[in-house]
């Protein structure tokens, strides 16, 4: 199994083209956008929001446009250090989905922009139950990744350029949310057809902390 210190190692390889490149596709990508949107509109001003496995800082710093109250975590020293140059007013730690730097019940959001794809699926659980445990009841947590949806299957690997990944079932990543102690507001699932390069739908899961 792949471990943290080598989705480490990957990122900070590639950490210069990938920042170019997830910048551009996230600008240029509107429904990959919307539910930040929206999660941003509803926790704006209650407290603060992490950017859980943040890469160069580009969704933050889109929150903190927003008016919320952002900062970044991220696995990768290289992307943390690109995050704070492009981004000097924004906070950025370097840390793991699993150990997230902050207190219990402390959090109004938390945001995980495709970065579980690199969990396996022993450890989703794991992730989840941090993101409960960050939260503040009626905090809220937005989670986006590569869907798929075969009966019966939760996970299946993909060859991702960086580092390897899973796509998930969007029912079994809300059952987990809802394990840990949130519940399902609003998903948006993008069509398959949408992805030119994979042709795997995407999905976007909102839920609030009880």
């Amino acid at each position: 199994m792949t471990g943290p210190l080598d989705i480490a190692r990957a990122y900070d390889d590639v950490a210069a083209r990938y920042a170019e490149h997830a910048q551009q596709r996230y600008t240029h990508e509107p429904l990959d956008r919307a539910m930040v949107t929206v999660l941003a509109h509803t926790v704006a001003g209650n407290g603060p929001v992490v950017d859980a496995g943040c890469g160069p800082g580009h969704l933050t710093a889109h929150l903190a446009s927003l008016g919320v109250d952002a900062f970044g975590v991220d696995l990768s020293p290289q992307m943390i250090a690109l995050a704070r140059t492009t981004h000097p007013h924004l906070r950025f730690e370097v840390g793991r989905m699993q150990d997230l730097p902050v207190q219990d019940a402390h959090l109004a959001g938390v945001v995980a922009n495709y970065s579980i794809i690199h969990t396996p699926p022993p450890l989703l659980p794991s992730v989840m139950g941090e993101f409960g445990r960050v939260l503040a009841p009626g905090g809220m947590a937005l989670v986006s990744f590569q869907a798929h949806h075969v009966p019966g299957q939760n996970a299946e690997a993909f060859d991702h350029a960086v580092a390897p990944a899973h796509r998930y079932a969007p029912d079994h990543v809300a059952g987990l949310l809802a394990d840990a102690g949130m519940n399902e507001v609003a998903r948006l699932i993008i069509a398959a057809g949408e992805d030119p390069r994979r042709g795997f739908p995407q999905a976007h899961l909102l839920a609030r902390r009880q």
